[in-house]
């Protein structure tokens, strides 16, 4: 039974015109739209609805206000749904519906599992020119005015009780790639790929709730690009651009308007069946190596209020 990835995420959120605008800057391509609906897809075919809650036709939150409702993993064959379909037939919430299985996880969250219509994508990442490993010859790297996000990557959730949902998931297949003991757990779901699909944090507020949902691009260069532009546009950094230690991903998080925050992020570590998990005590420095508070003003490419000073060459004095 092989988890290959989130194919879907549905958020409730009532100002579907500030969300079309939010997620059509954020780089994605709008496939559908009418008065309480709206569909928006990845480069790979990854789906991420917003839905009026009004309409009755999502499933119940996990916490009040604007946030994610859903979340559908795709699998790589039939064979693997009806391994689920039977692992779950007595979890809270099961449905077995034409092609999808859908139960409630401890948080409250409704999750479902089909078959993967995702589509392979030809998209390659800049190559990098470390010490010794020079890979990028007579090849400049790019420069992007504007991120289209790959894939939808990741989801971070406040968990009240993170054993018990800790357990679901490792139940279905998903692995431990790091911890913070107590505090919180990293998950990726299959042996092989990006070090993690799920990361669950023990509340601090003692609800259930989204942190954020995390979107691939290519490479630092399209994390820098999509933050730019977003940033044009008059959405607001929570933090970032950064860099995480732990999965030694870039990143940068900005605001959402359909709940929580939203990620870009490139150059995570790819783990195999050899990976050992790893503990780390939670704290600043082991979250970001570096994070630049506030983000990057997208016209004068510098940080938020900080003026050009004319000393560079390339600047009229």
């Amino acid at each position: 039974m092989t988890i290959l990835g989130i194919d879907e995420i549905s958020y409730g959120a009532g100002d579907l015109a500030t969300c079309k605008r939010f997620f059509s800057d954020w780089g994605l391509q709008l496939t559908e739209e009418n008065s309480h609906n709206l569909i928006f897809e990845t480069q790979d075919g990854g789906r991420v609805r917003v839905l009026d809650p009004q309409m009755g036709s999502l499933p119940p939150a996990m916490e009040a206000g604007p946030t994610l409702h859903q979340v559908v993993w795709g699998v790589d064959s039939e064979a693997s749904l009806a391994a689920l379909r039977t692992r779950l037939q007595s979890a809270p919430g099961f449905v077995d519906l034409a092609g999808r299985v859908l139960c409630t996880d401890p948080m409250g969250l409704s999750v479902g599992f089909q078959v993967s219509p995702r589509r392979a994508v030809a998209v390659r990442g800049s190559g990098a020119n470390p010490w010794g490993a020079r890979t990028r010859v007579n090849q400049a790297s790019p420069v992007y005015e504007r991120a289209t996000p790959i894939e939808i990557g990741h989801v971070v959730f406040f968990v009240v009780d993170l054993d018990a949902t800790e357990a679901f998931y490792a139940s279905l297949g998903f692995i431990t790639s790091d911890r913070y003991p107590g505090h919180g757990v990293f998950m990726r779901c299959a042996p092989r790929g990006g070090h993690h699909d799920l990361f669950l944090l023990r509340s601090p507020h003692g609800r259930n709730g989204l942190n954020h949902v995390a979107f691939a691009v290519r490479d630092i260069h399209e994390v820098f690009g999509g933050g730019l532009h977003i940033s044009r546009g008059g959405w607001a950094t929570q933090l970032g651009p950064g860099r995480h230690p732990i999965s030694s991903a870039y990143f940068w998080y900005f605001k959402n308007p359909a709940g929580g925050l939203i990620e870009y992020y490139a150059d995570d570590d790819e783990l195999t069946e050899d990976w050992q998990p790893r503990s780390f005590t939670p704290g600043p420095t082991v979250f970001a190596e570096w994070a630049i508070a506030g983000g990057i003003d997208g016209h004068t490419r510098r940080q938020h209020g900080t003026a050009a000073d004319g000393e560079f060459l390339t600047e009229k004095r």
